[in-house]
């Protein structure tokens, strides 16, 4: 069977009648992974909702290993109408909520867990992780090759530009750039759109 499902993985579009959809948590109507899929596993703790494209070569990954039993469901939970562009990789261990309407482009990496370096004796990498949930508002934008951290928070309607990597809780309606990324641009009600945070 498994030598199956890799061959399908390879060629074919994966819709809610198929029979691979009921091992996720939710797999909405009109929700598709696209072929290629890329590395998926811990299908039970992942929901996608309806009318959400998941695009070519993606990961998405729930724990360390595809037995894994996790403490929260779902662990990846992506709303109505979102596009996950090609090659992004959306790896939870304990919390990662994407809204609805949002937009994923090509190669974006979001975690909700890192190593830490506490120990300055014991190698990074056997260090326990830390975890903490990340939320990405909905109507958001993120550009190609944004990095996601643990502990980031998106308000609604956010825009991320291509490359930034984000830590942090932020408003919304602003957009957000840099490496660490800060606002760019807020929306003022009075005003419109103007450069910098809201004072």
């Amino acid at each position: 069977m498994r030598v199956v499902r890799s061959y399908l993985n390879e060629v074919a579009t994966v819709g809610p009648d198929d029979h691979y959809a009921t091992s996720f948590h939710t797999f909405g109507r009109g929700a598709a992974l696209l072929a290629p899929q890329g590395t998926i596993y811990n299908e039970r703790y992942i929901a996608l909702g309806e009318n959400t494209l998941v695009g070519p070569s993606v990961t998405l990954a729930v724990g360390v290993s595809p037995d894994q039993e996790m403490l929260t469901s779902p662990v990846i939970a992506i709303g109505s109408a979102c596009v996950i562009g090609r090659g992004s990789q959306i790896v939870g261990h304990w919390s990662i909520v994407i809204g609805d309407n949002v937009q994923l482009g090509p190669n974006v990496y979001v975690t909700d867990q890192n190593h830490s370096y506490d120990d300055p004796l014991t190698p990074i990498g056997q260090q326990p992780g830390r975890e903490a949930a990340v939320v990405i508002g909905s109507g958001s934008w993120v550009g190609t090759q944004v990095v996601i951290l643990p502990g980031t928070h998106l308000g609604v309607n956010t825009t991320v530009a291509a490359g930034a990597v984000v830590r942090g809780s932020f408003p919304d309606h602003v957009l957000l750039g840099g490496v660490p990324a800060k606002i760019l641009r807020h929306y003022d009600a009075t005003y419109g759109w103007r450069d910098g945070a809201a004072t």
